[in-house]
């Protein structure tokens, strides 16, 4: 039996796509559910000027390096399993951190954004 090479679909190549119809970002890991937040944080998100749509982009597809390699670890097992994923992110400075936390709960039912003392 012989197969032969067949010509790519139109418009499936990527010389037929502009720059903005290609995503770059990597894939989301787990479902968010319904995402909730206390008071407190949005506040202390928006006087630093930060974004909830980018925070919950970079929790949902692993970037966790501001977290110890234990609870990332942890983090990796748990965005592929059935436990709760948790984010911390520094939303100020090196020199004064404002920590924004991002949990998503076991079933990926809701996700929360906080502030460690809100927990």
């Amino acid at each position: 039996m012989t197969t032969e090479h067949l010509p790519p679909m139109p418009g499936t190549t990527l010389e037929h796509l502009r720059p903005d119809q290609i995503c770059d970002e990597p894939p989301a890991l787990f479902s968010l559910g319904n995402v909730v937040a206390t008071p407190a944080a949005l506040a202390l998100i928006q006087e630093h000027s930060a974004s909830v749509p980018q925070l919950l982009n970079r929790h949902q597809t692993g970037d966790w390096q501001e977290l110890c390699k234990e609870d990332r670890d942890t983090n990796w097992q748990a965005a592929f399993g059935d436990a709760r994923v948790l984010s911390a992110f520094n939303i100020g400075s090196a020199d004064q951190p404002v920590k924004i936390w991002i949990i998503t709960e076991w079933d990926r039912s809701v996700t929360t954004i906080l502030r460690p003392q809100d927990y």
